[in-house]
């Protein structure tokens, strides 16, 4: 069993101030007990900052080299540890063993390199007309990542962040820990110096509470749910600090009638709906299908839903479990209010998968003759629960997409030129064209209820930066 009962402060690991409170992390897969943390508080996520404040005199105007190199001995300390970072998160998680190798920690070493190319070519000084533009790091940077993609969450926050020249604590979710306190270890070992980065784990209220608040965190950068999204903005704004935040979504997914191949696209999106057992911000929920294509996308949409295999996380299971219980039965209550609400049920269900009586695993499920007003089209469900809707015109479609309180991601499929002016009629941050990969350099970020900012190669480290 992993315990960690310290925290990451100063460049060593340290004692909680007051007494020891501990908190049992659970694997997914088989409802047991896999780790053990301490829970910080206030006077832990003091010494934090006091440590990121100091360390950022000296820190905040290292040289580009400097942090150049910095990230270099990360990216090879990081590969050493990444099998352990890989079935760390699959223990702790649930991500089925090839999807965290694969794609979870993979988005580790994405992002520090990312940082640093992005770095190696970044202006920090520019003269316009008359004035010379600086840019300058923003200071101590608070962070909080949730347990969906963990390392991914943090490595695209303390990447750009110490190539911006900034200091900061982490807080990671208190669900999946463990990959966090993994890179803190790499961090450790590549020699960043003290004080530049710190980890506190505990409860967001609490210790997510007291960085937000902390009079000498100039930023706070945070992932999850919209409703914590505010209450972090509400206790950053009585230091006027700058908020970045990446919070939820609803997705739509407009399958144009000139789609090049209607059985491939659908399938295509339904299986990004399902990765990670649906429990991605951007993940494509909404599929909307013209009258024409409606039977055969339900069609499709019900095949791929039952031929997708769901299990244990070390097996060659495509869907691993839930990533916690209070998720799982989210995610069941939802199912059931679509049922009730008059959505029809073509695939998946309440009931759990085969061969899977313990742990959180849900089956792929998939919803036809949803409309936009049922709760399954206008709340994140957050796991592997598709929505298929049914448009009569072009203009239609559109309206369905923007009709949310979400502006996270979009996804159009068709002929190319079609589908990017579609795209550029749906109100969000990130636009897939075809099923189109998206590299690390490219900004995240949403509109609307999904978020304010951007992360991601030179945005998230802009983000980092003040203007002189």
């Amino acid at each position: 069993m992993k315990v960690c009962e310290e925290f990451y402060i100063n460049g060593e690991w340290v004692k909680p101030v007051n007494d020891l409170k501990t908190l049992d992390v659970i694997n997914p897969a088989t409802e047991e007990v896999f780790g053990r943390i301490a829970l910080g508080d206030k006077d832990d996520v003091d010494a934090a900052v006091e440590s990121a404040y100091a360390a950022f005199e000296s820190f905040g105007y290292s040289s580009v080299d400097e942090r150049a190199s910095l990230l270099e001995k990360i990216l090879e300390v990081y590969q050493g540890k990444y099998d352990e970072i890989a079935e760390t998160i699959s223990a702790e998680m649930g991500a089925p063993i090839g999807l965290s190798k694969a794609a979870q920690a993979a988005t580790g070493l994405g992002h520090f390199g990312t940082a640093l190319e992005t770095l190696k070519n970044y202006k920090f000084e520019e003269v316009k007309g008359s004035a010379l533009i600086r840019k300058e790091p923003i200071g101590v940077v608070g962070m909080i990542t949730p347990w969906n993609w963990p390392i991914n969450q943090i490595s695209c926050k303390v990447g750009p962040a110490l190539a911006a020249g900034c200091t900061m604590v982490l807080k990671p979710t208190e669900i999946a820990p463990f990959n966090a306190i993994l890179l803190a270890e790499v961090l450790h070992e590549a020699g960043v110096p003290k004080g530049v980065f710190n980890l506190v784990n505990g409860y967001g209220p609490i210790v997510g509470a007291a960085l937000s608040e902390h009079e000498k965190v100039d930023m706070m950068s945070f992932t999850g749910s919209t409703r914590a999204g505010i209450a972090v903005a509400q206790a950053s704004a009585t230091t006027v600090k700058r908020v970045q935040q990446e919070l939820g979504g609803k997705s739509a997914n407009i399958i144009l009638d000139d789609v090049p191949d209607l059985e491939k696209s659908v399938k295509g999106g339904a299986g990004h709906c399902f990765l990670n057992s649906g429990q991605s911000c951007n993940a494509p929920t909404r599929m909307l299908v013209s009258a024409n294509n409606y039977d055969k996308a339900v069609e499709v949409a019900v095949a791929t839903a039952n031929s997708t295999t769901v299990g244990d996380p070390n097996g060659e299971f495509r869907l691993g479990p839930i990533a916690n219980k209070a998720q799982y039965e989210k995610i069941i209550k939802m199912i059931e209010i679509g049922i009730e609400e008059g959505a029809r049920l073509v695939a998946g269900g309440v009931e759990k998968p085969e061969g899977c009586d313990k742990g959180y695993y849900v089956r792929p499920t998939v919803f036809a003759d949803v409309t936009n007003d049922m709760t399954i089209a206008k709340e994140e469900i957050f796991g592997p629960v598709l929505c298929i809707m049914k448009y009569e015109t072009e203009e239609e479609a559109i309206e369905i997409a923007n009709d949310t309180e979400y502006g996270l991601a979009g996804y159009v499929q068709g002929e190319l030129t079609h589908a990017i002016e579609v795209g550029n009629q749906i109100r969000a941050g990130q636009i897939t064209i075809n099923g189109g990969a998206r590299g690390n350099a490219a900004p995240f970020g949403g509109y609307k209820a999904s978020g304010n900012g951007r992360e991601h190669g030179l945005h998230g480290i802009e983000e980092c930066l003040e203007t002189k």
